[in-house]
């Protein structure tokens, strides 16, 4: 499973429940992703959108370094027990399509921030809209 995919099932699904590839980007295909997919195993399979940011809060309330997930994807990677490491980080940003200069790990870290967001808003998930800019 991609970084990304990872970063969606331990947030859709952190129960198991389904698995959850990420909705390719514009130009990726995937298995038979559409470019709407459906919340599948979502929310215990009511059909009802997660709500990522009380998935996140509940994990960050027990976790016990505070963590601003809302604001970092190093945080965010390290609150879902993933390698925050410059590495997987430029990974990540393969995955999505970064064009900018990974070089230049602040400006990649806020765009990859965003881009995980869209891509749970994409993929079934309740994302606030501060959390979406």
């Amino acid at each position: 499973m991609s970084l990304l995919g990872n970063i969606v099932s331990k947030i859709l699904h952190p129960f198991g429940g389904g698995e959850a590839e990420a909705a390719p980007s514009a130009t990726t295909s995937s298995s038979s992703q559409t470019s709407t997919p459906a919340p599948t195993g979502s929310a215990g399979g009511s059909g009802e959108p997660v709500d990522v940011e009380a998935v996140l809060t509940g994990l960050a309330e027990k976790n016990p370094q505070k963590l601003d997930w809302r604001h970092s994807i190093v945080d965010l990677m390290k609150l879902l027990n993933l390698d925050s490491g410059l590495a997987s980080r430029k990974q990540l940003a393969d995955e999505l399509h970064y064009t900018g200069d990974k070089e230049d790990s602040a400006s990649m870290n806020i765009w990859l921030h965003k881009q995980v967001m869209q891509k749970l808003a994409e993929n079934g998930g309740k994302v606030p809209d501060d959390l979406k800019h």
